[in-house]
């Protein structure tokens, strides 16, 4: 009897496990059938948080190329500088062991230096002018120099103007004469604070704040969402708009992937490209309103230089166009003219 007992509780429980067996089996087979899996699946290296314009940007790509292609091509967007400083992630992207990146200007000229006009100080009036730039043939005939290092341009990010702000007031070329202004890591703002009259002080971004606290710099310089993020407004209460420099992001491939990619599908990635760039230059108006008023609020006092006193600045700028874009400054005024 016992026996017979046993012999039933084995034969529910085999029947049980092979009913939740068999369902799950016949679930994934259905979702499979569904959802087939894609024929390609690739990494998309951004070094900035989850929640900032550029990696929305690179999400809405994402989700734009996998809804296009059926699903046929998926991309992971790894966010955090998860794969690397945007350096390393350039080299991997050139022997295609990442296959999507947004990368700054600033990184890309280290390679292809033909890239440095684009981030010359005062090079733009406006963020409409710096627009009409990259839209057009000029943005086009930059995009398609990345191929000179194995990479594949495919669109512009916006990453905002850089400005100053500092502990007194600037309103002029005069008040800058002898400023002690910190930069980051670049000759080329080096020289630019120097013709400006100031003292160009590299520092690491992180000791920017205690430098402004306790004096050793004066102002230093970046777009608002900066600004704003890393409480500079709290010890630096100018902010001076006269958007010294306007360095564009570019949405990159590694030529090695994109060979693998029929015609049709690197239509399909360059149209997704140029879409979530309109996409991400909105997220990021709104995150530069959104900075402004956090530091209007809490009392921060911000100067508009005036068109003459900007043009009196961009002429100062002279020495440092002939240094950097010496072969290019035909280029150079086309642009300021475009």
């Amino acid at each position: 009897m016992k026996k017979k007992w046993a012999y039933g509780i084995i034969f529910i429980i085999a029947l049980i496990v092979f009913c939740v067996v068999g369902n799950r089996i016949y679930m994934w087979r259905t979702s499979n059938a569904k959802n087939e899996s894609p024929d390609f699946v690739f990494l998309y290296a951004e070094n900035q948080t989850a929640d900032y314009p550029t990696t929305l940007g690179a999400e809405k790509f994402a989700d734009l190329v996998y809804e296009r292609t059926d699903g046929r091509i998926k991309i992971l967007v790894k966010h955090g500088a998860e794969l690397g400083s945007e350096m390393e992630v350039i080299q991997q992207l050139r022997y295609g062991g990442i296959a999507f990146a947004r990368v700054s200007i600033s990184q890309i000229a280290g390679y292809v230096p033909d890239m440095n006009i684009l981030q010359m100080p005062y090079l733009y009036s406006s963020s409409d002018h710096m627009w009409r730039v990259l839209d057009g043939e000029i943005g086009d005939e930059f995009l398609s120099k990345a191929s000179e290092y194995n990479l594949v341009g495919l669109s512009w990010y916006d990453a905002g103007a850089r400005n100053f702000y500092s502990t007194k007031p600037i309103t002029c070329l005069e008040d800058l004469q002898g400023m002690n202004i910190r930069i980051q890591e670049s000759d080329m703002m080096a020289d630019m604070v120097s013709a400006l009259g100031a003292n160009p002080v590299k520092i690491v971004y992180s000791d920017v704040y205690s430098a402004l606290e306790q004096g050793i710099v004066d102002c230093a310089e970046n777009n608002w969402p900066s600004y704003e993020a890393m409480d500079h407004y709290n010890v630096a209460r100018y902010y001076t708009i006269d958007e010294h420099t306007r360095v564009p992001e570019m949405q990159i491939c590694s030529a090695e992937i994109w060979n693998q990619l029929s015609e049709s599908d690197q239509q399909i990635i360059m149209d997704c490209a140029k879409e979530s760039a309109l996409y991400e230059r909105q997220l990021w108006h709104e995150r530069e309103k959104t900075s402004r008023e956090i530091a209007e609020k809490s009392g921060v006092t911000v100067i508009a230089i005036s068109p003459a006193e900007k043009q009196r600045f961009r002429k100062a700028m002279s020495s440092v166009y002939e240094k950097y874009c010496v072969n290019q400054m035909d280029i150079l005024e086309k642009i300021m003219e475009y």
